[in-house]
C-alpha cells in the first residue's frame, strides 16, 4: 500500500498463539492464520471504527488471522486499498463502502478468490461481497426509555452523522424509546455532514442545548464534549464512553463486532460464500450489542422498565421499531 494513499498503515501480525479458551478455537488450530485487511474510512479512534478494530485485533492476538490495516482512507482512494490488499493475498477484506457502494461492488467482482465483508446501505452482491449493517438500534432505545423519564426541560437532541438508513435508524429508535415512557417529549436533531468531525458534533450540541436539550444522544463523537461543557447529561453511541466522561455519559448504545467477525471468518475457512447480509449477528439477541449504563442516575422505576423491555428484546418477544427514514 503505497503512503500517499494513505494517512497510515500499521500492521498486526499474530503470534499463533491462542490465548486462553476462545470460541475460535477449531479455526485457532487451522494450518496457518487466515490474512485479513481492514480499511477503515476515519481513524481508527472513531467509534464505529475502533469496534472493528478491536475485534480484528483480539482475534489477531488470538492466533486465529494475520491482520493489517490501513486507516484515514479516503473515498476516491478506497477502491485502490481494496485492490492493493487483495493483490497482497489477503482472504478476507473488511470495510466500509457507506462512499463507495457502486465502486467496492466493482472491485469485488474483480478478484472474486478474495470475500470482502463491508459495513454497507446497500445489499450483498455475488458469491464474495458480504454486508453488514451497525444495528445496535436496541441500546439506543433503551437508553431513551432512561432519558425520556430524565429529562427536566421535556427537550432531548441527537447529533448524527449523516442522514444514511442505519443512522437514522439509530436516532430514529432513540427517540421512540424517549417517547414511549414521555410522549410530550421533544426530539432535536442535527447532522454534521462527515462521519468524523469531533469540533463539529460538539457545535451541534451546543446549538441544541440552547435550544433547550437537557440531554443529548451522541451518535458521533464530540457531542459528549457539549454535554460536559454545559453540565447536562449524554448518551453514547457504539463503545462505553462513561470512563471518558464519568460525570457526563450516563448510558451507551454498545454495539460489538467480534460476532459478525466471527461469522465471516468461518464462512472463509469452510469455503463458503460471503456474499450474504450478517447484520444480525450484530443484534441484542445474538450478543451482537447491549446497553451499558451508570445505575442510580435515571429513577429506579425508570430503570426497572428498560430492563423489563430489555429483558423482552432478548427473549426476542419485543422488536424495536427499524426506522430508516430522516428523523425530523
Amino acid at each position: 500500500m503505497t503512503k500517499d494513499i494513505l494517512i497510515s498503515r500499521r500492521a498486526v501480525i499474530a503470534s499463533g498463539i491462542a490465548l486462553g479458551v476462545s470460541s475460535f478455537a477449531p479455526l485457532a488450530r487451522a494450518a496457518a492464520p487466515l490474512k485479513v485487511a481492514g480499511i477503515h474510512a476515519s481513524p481508527v479512534e472513531n467509534a464505529w471504527n475502533s469496534c472493528l478494530h478491536k475485534a480484528l485485533q483480539d482475534a489477531a492476538k488470538e492466533g486465529v488471522i494475520e491482520y493489517v490495516f490501513s486507516e484515514g482512507v479516503s473515498g476516491t482512494d478506497y477502491p485502490r486499498a481494496m485492490r492493493e490488499y487483495a493483490e497482497q493475498g489477503n482472504k478476507l477484506i473488511i470495510g466500509e463502502a457507506y462512499a463507495v457502494e457502486k465502486e467496492a461492488r466493482q472491485v469485488a467482482a474483480d478478484y472474486p478468490e478474495t470475500a470482502f465483508v463491508l459495513g454497507s446501505s446497500g445489499e450483498q452482491a455475488g458469491d464474495n461481497f458480504g454486508v453488514f449493517g451497525t444495528w445496535n438500534h436496541d441500546g439506543a432505545y433503551l437508553a431513551g426509555m432512561l432519558a425520556g423519564k430524565m429529562t427536566k426541560s421535556n427537550v432531548v437532541g441527537s447529533v448524527g452523522a449523516i442522514p444514511i438508513p442505519e443512522v437514522n435508524m439509530l436516532i430514529n429508535a432513540f427517540a421512540a424509546g424517549v417517547k414511549a415512557v414521555n410522549p410530550d417529549a421533544k426530539h432535536l436533531v442535527s447532522f454534521i455532514g462527515t462521519f468524523f468531525d469531533p469540533p463539529k458534533a460538539r457545535e451541534a450540541g451546543l446549538a441544541q442545548i440552547d435550544a433547550g436539550a437537557d440531554i443529548l444522544f451522541g451518535e458521533r463523537i464530540g457531542t459528549a464534549d457539549a454535554a460536559k461543557e454545559r453540565g447536562i447529561k449524554s448518551v453514547g453511541s457504539l463503545v462505553d464512553y462513561t470512563p471518558r466522561y464519568p460525570d457526563t455519559v450516563f448510558a451507551n448504545a454498545m454495539w460489538y463486532f467480534r460476532p459478525i467477525l466471527n461469522a465471516a471468518i468461518a464462512d472463509v475457512a469452510a469455503g463458503k460464500p460471503v456474499g450474504r447480509n450478517y447484520t444480525s449477528y450484530g443484534l441484542m439477541k445474538e450478543g451482537g450489542s447491549d446497553i451499558v449504563f451508570v445505575k442510580g442516575v435515571a429513577p429506579a422505576e425508570a430503570e426497572a422498565a428498560m430492563e423489563a423491555k430489555r429483558a423482552e428484546i432478548k427473549a426476542g418477544t419485543f422488536e424495536v421499531p427499524k426506522m430508516m427514514e430522516e428523523p425530523k
